[in-house]
């Protein structure tokens, strides 16, 4: 039976959305239902998150032909990728040890979307994942694309270029202010990881410095497993991909819930913010062989001073 931990109650009930939080809980469950199943098969993407050997959580992607994902069972998902040798999680996941990941499954192009998090252990070419949650969520600040797929030697040159850093380069903050989407790695304090997903229009990431991003976090279904872990444990990654060249940009650091009225209510729509303090960064070319059209932005987006 699902339930939620004491850092999603404790930030439920300073939200006042504890009863909305207790009727959500019928949205997590420990196994993929058929329609659910349908939906994995046809992506080519899937975003994970987890810990490096270092301790640094990470958000990461994988991609593949749709058929890549697999369910051989109800509460397993084969994932028939591997991450990039330069991918901030490839020693994690290529190993050979168990790691507990948070994933995403997204498709823009009909703003559907799941989480799926659980255990994963390298498996041949690809990942074997016992699952331990299965959540459904809403489309809401979701930007609406179709994809296409580069073949060799097409778009950017094959072999990735990856920069490491401790601060964003001016490059870098131009990429996270033009931002519609990134997706955020959160672990509880048992390590049990999450990965989800923040949209809005271009400008709803504000960079405050080189080391600290600030986001608006509004209104959703109460659950809070982003904040919650938050509120037990502080690390977080960001991933930031590149929808036109594939590239992708990854961040891990900290993180922090805003309560402060004052600075909430100079920002439209914002329940509460969230303040990321940047640590590493690592962005990685060619990343991806998928290519993405231009946002069709989500009507529930509010709107960016």
């Amino acid at each position: 039976m699902a339930t939620y931990h004491s850092g999603e109650i404790a930030v439920q009930e300073r939200a006042g959305l504890a009863l909305q939080a207790d009727f959500s809980l019928g949205g997590i469950g420990e196994s993929i239902p058929p329609v659910a199943k349908d939906f994995l098969a046809e992506q080519p993407l899937i975003v994970l998150g987890a810990t490096d050997p270092e301790g640094r959580l990470w958000a990461t992607q994988l991609t593949g032909e749709p058929g890549f994902l697999k369910v051989p069972t109800p509460r397993t998902l084969v994932v028939d990728a591997l991450p990039l040798p330069a991918d901030p999680l490839a020693e994690v996941l290529t190993g050979g040890s168990t790691a507990r990941i948070g994933m995403i499954a997204i498709e823009p192009a009909t703003r559907r979307r799941m989480r799926i998090n659980g255990r994963a252990r390298r498996q041949g070419d690809g990942l074997r994942v016992d699952l331990d949650q299965v959540i459904a969520n809403c489309p809401k600040y979701l930007q609406k694309r179709n994809h296409s797929r580069i073949g060799p030697g097409e778009g950017e040159a094959a072999a990735p270029v990856v920069t490491n850093g401790t601060a964003l380069s001016r490059a870098q903050r131009q990429a996270v202010r033009a931002a519609d989407t990134f997706f955020v790695a959160t672990a509880s304090d048992r390590g049990d990881a999450d990965a989800s997903h923040r949209g809005g229009n271009p400008g709803f990431v504000q960079v405050l410095s080189p080391t600290l991003l600030r986001w608006p976090d509004y209104v959703g279904n109460a659950m809070f497993l982003t904040l919650g872990n938050l509120q037990l444990n502080a690390s977080a990654g960001i991933l930031l991909p590149d929808w036109e060249t594939g590239a992708t940009l990854h961040l891990s650091g900290t993180a922090r819930t805003v309560w402060d009225a004052e600075e909430i209510a100079k920002v439209a729509g914002a329940q509460r913010l969230v303040e990321f303090s940047v640590e590493a960064v690592r962005e990685i070319t060619a990343a991806s062989p998928l290519r993405w059209s231009s946002p069709d932005y989500s009507r529930f987006n509010p709107a960016v001073a």
